[in-house]
């Protein structure tokens, strides 16, 4: 498969997993608080890499050890709190159309530290795009939910995905995907989000009832398909594209989150269906000439 077909497919299955993403974060709250979530998140995906992570700690890039830490901490660890925090006051629709800031994030992360340069084209495509992220924001019954400290939380947390993303593509790159995401989430994380999950007092407390354990089972499915997996399909698209491309997935998630919203029985407004549609008709014009040069 060549790089231009690999990185639409990887686009498009991201979207599928990270659009999900915030209906498992939404159902895990049931069952765990916030802290609770973002720690089991990590430390889950850890466990599963721990393997990989053992097997090939040679390959352990040291001389970008300060690139490894920001990327795992801003990327993998500070926003998996974040999201818990905020959807406990906003819907998880709502999340997945605040996180989709982060193509504009994106273009000014890196135009002011890494020094890359964003063609015109790009940018109208993001601006069309997230014309229809608004158009989702604000046409759906969820609007009024919106409330400034949870949407400070999602924006800060936005941006940090920013600052890992153009900071992976910058310093990372010749670390293999899956190596990568093992040793983000086996070396660099796995003893902080322990530490977080002991502090919450889980360890504690944790029964294995019938309720507890439908949690692990959300919070499961959230940390080996939305982190882990998701995480080396991450790193292998900014591999084969640039960091522009990689954050316009956050464009499509909101479509996603929407219609987990439909199946739990919410509506579909017009105005959110032509939403949609423009998010695709931007990423439509921003295919034929797509990336962030360095």
């Amino acid at each position: 498969m060549n790089a231009d077909k690999e990185k639409w497919l990887l686009l498009i299955l991201l979207s599928l997993i990270w659009g999900s993403s915030f209906i498992l974060i939404k159902k895990s709250l049931e069952h765990f608080t916030p802290y609770q979530v973002g720690a089991l998140r990590v430390l889950i995906a850890g466990i599963i890499l721990m393997p990989v992570a053992i097997s090939k700690y040679k390959l352990f890039p040291k001389k970008h050890l300060k690139w490894l830490i920001l990327a795992a901490f801003t990327g993998n660890f500070i926003p998996m709190f974040l999201f818990p925090i905020a959807e406990t006051e906003i819907s998880s629709s709502i999340a997945g159309i605040i996180n989709s800031m982060m193509p504009i994030f994106v273009i000014i992360v890196g135009a002011l530290v890494w020094k890359f340069e964003t063609t015109q084209r790009q940018i109208t495509g993001v601006i069309i795009s997230f014309t229809g992220v608004c158009l989702l924001a604000f046409g759906g019954d969820d609007g009024a939910q919106f409330k400034l400290f949870p949407i400070l939380l999602l924006l800060l947390a936005t941006l940090c995905y920013a600052i890992s993303t153009t900071t992976v593509k910058s310093k990372l790159m010749d670390v293999s995907s899956t190596v990568l995401s093992a040793f983000v989430f086996s070396f660099v994380l796995f003893l902080p989000s322990l530490i977080s999950l002991v502090s919450t007092g889980f360890v504690s407390t944790f029964t294995f009832n019938r309720e507890n354990m439908i949690g692990l089972e959300f919070v499961s499915l959230l940390s080996v398909f939305g982190t882990g997996l998701a995480m080396m399909m991450n790193y292998r698209l900014l591999k084969v594209s640039t960091p522009l491309f990689a954050s316009t997935v956050t464009l499509l998630m909101p479509i996603v989150a929407i219609i987990w919203g439909l199946l739990d029985g919410e509506k579909l407004t017009s105005f959110q269906f032509a939403g949609a549609s423009i998010i695709i008709a931007g990423l439509i014009f921003l295919r034929a000439k797509t990336g962030v040069k360095k």
